[in-house]
């Protein structure tokens, strides 16, 4: 106890200066004694992750796949014997993160390399507290991590940032990485052969079979693929799914340097567009693929009108009879990760055309067998009328429009002249990020230009391009359309809240391309 007078104004100010140290004492002791007793509680990171380890497995994406993933991962090492919870980060109290002891990230990366929305506060915690000093780098000192990222190379500079970041955010805040940073990309394919290697190396860790020591760097973890086992038993393990996969979130091995150069000088093998989980998951949804890169798939439409019940707009607008139209591809690819896209991106994504080329011959004789096939099928379905049935075993006309962008296909000019030559119509749909190749394209039936935004910046939040001058060639597609010497068209595929506000932007590119006729179609929600 101290006695002070405050009689004079000298004894007043001491008395406030007392007080004052004394708060600030109480405050460094109580902040010691709580930082001394959560250090005191720290179990920090063994070289060696302990055996019967739970493991929390984080999924980060927009459409899905990154989940589908991440059960698969789950399924897997419950097979094994290990434990592990599925957490989606939209559901999840990162301030409970420092409980954890065994984290393992999928991600994906979304828009401009942010992570997708469910995981949107998760980052945002993780960076606010890997910058604040305050929290200091040991709070995530008793946890171990290892990320799964991926995406597609062709966004360079942001392919996988999401991920990139969750790594480098988990060592700032103390966590020990298990396994280095495994960047899968889309573009290369081997996509279960690479996951399953990184299952593998997750599972010797949680087992204590390897060290961290062991995988410092990712390209010496190689030495695992001689030691994976493909159990396909595995993918039917109570819990695991079996959903479309969304390429976006697929991981595939990239192609080395060397590969590059072998691509490009033609010395080494070409690589196919068409890896076998493309082909499985386009195959689900109807698609007959073609070859190593084109594709035909029979149209509700066309099903409908065989059955005497009517046609598609084609069939109102320009008198194209549905049970005689042929919906196909020469090129699966595209160039736009459109928010909208209908085939739940299954197609593979790319800039350019870097993959094996089948002849337009082939690809047109494969296409109309495929697509009689599917209409033999028809025959004996209650309702199908016999004349409708007849005629649409020989088409007359073709939508190059199923999916992709179809003038990609570097002979494009002589699978048209083909399908002209056997008295078969032609509409083509592009989605104006090649105008050169709009340039060169020889006269169709009717040429389609998708003008899916009026803007640049709601151009690139619905297409999601991967070209960085995307809007340059948007213009410049509508440009290269008003010079075309045949009939074309203008495609819009509004969206509420995402494009359908801007009228006057619209009624704008109006004069650069001067199309023939306007088609404005709307956008469905299906649940997916």
């Amino acid at each position: 106890m101290i006695s002070i007078s405050t009689r004079s104004l000298g004894a007043r100010f001491a008395l406030v200066a007392l007080l004052f140290s004394s708060s600030v004492f109480c405050l460094w002791k109580s902040h010691w004694l709580r930082r001394r007793r959560r250090l005191s509680t720290l179990s920090f990171a063994s070289p060696n992750p302990k055996p019967n380890l739970t493991a929390k497995i984080f999924f980060a994406s927009q459409t899905g796949t990154s989940e589908s993933l991440a059960r698969r991962l789950a399924a897997r090492l419950s097979a094994h014997g290990l434990a592990a919870n599925l957490v989606d980060p939209r559901h999840y109290e990162p301030e409970d993160l420092p409980k954890e002891t065994f984290v393992l990230f999928v991600v994906s990366s979304w828009e401009d390399g942010k992570p997708p929305p469910n995981a949107a506060f998760l980052a945002q915690w993780l960076a606010e507290s890997a910058a604040d000093f305050r929290v200091g780098s040991l709070i995530l000192s008793s946890c171990q991590f290892a990320v799964f990222g991926v995406g597609s190379r062709s966004y360079g500079s942001t392919f996988n940032a999401a991920a990139r970041d969750f790594a480098r955010w988990m060592k700032e805040l103390g966590a020990a990485e298990m396994m280095p940073l495994w960047d899968g990309d889309v573009d290369g394919g081997e996509v279960d052969r690479e996951f399953d290697l990184w299952s593998e190396g997750i599972m010797k860790l949680m087992k204590g079979e390897m060290s961290l020591g062991d995988v410092a760097e990712r390209d010496e973890v190689d030495v695992l693929e001689e030691d994976v086992e493909y159990d396909d038993e595995e993918e039917d393990v109570e819990g695991a799914e079996d959903d479309v996969v969304d390429l976006e979130d697929i991981a595939g091995k990239a192609p080395s340097r060397k590969m590059k150069a072998e691509l490009v000088n033609g010395n080494g093998v070409i690589k196919e567009m068409v890896t076998p989980i493309i082909r499985n998951n386009l195959e689900k949804q109807g698609y007959k693929i073609i070859g190593s890169h084109s594709g035909v798939k029979i149209c509700r439409w066309t099903k409908a009108q065989l059955r005497g019940r009517g046609g598609c707009y084609k069939h109102s607008f320009y008198g194209i009879e549905s049970h005689r139209c042929m919906e196909a591809t020469p090129s699966l690819a595209c160039a736009n990760k459109c928010v909208f896209c209908w085939r739940h991106h299954t197609n593979p994504v790319g800039k350019e055309w870097r993959w094996k080329m089948d002849d337009p011959l082939v690809i047109v004789d494969a296409a109309i067998d495929q697509h009689t096939k599917m209409i033999k099928q028809m025959k004996g379905v209650p309702g199908v009328k016999e004349q409708q049935f007849l005629e649409g075993l020989s088409p007359r006309h073709c939508a190059l429009s199923l999916v992709g962008e179809p003038i990609m296909y570097p002979e494009i000019n002589r699978l048209i002249e083909e399908l002209h030559r056997r008295h078969i119509s032609t509409f083509l749909v592009t989605n104006a990020q090649f105008p050169d190749r709009i340039k060169m394209l020889k006269p169709i039936t009717q040429l389609y230009v998708s003008v899916d935004a009026a803007t640049k910046e709601s151009l690139k939040a619905v297409d999601r391009p991967l070209f960085g001058d995307f809007w340059e060639r948007f213009v410049d597609s509508l440009k290269a359309l008003h010079d075309k010497q045949q009939r074309t068209v203008y495609r819009l595929t509004l969206v509420k809240g995402w494009n359908a506000e801007e009228v006057d932007a619209y009624a704008n590119l109006l004069g650069l391309g001067e199309p023939d006729f306007i088609e404005i179609k709307g956008v469905t929600y299906c649940g997916s």
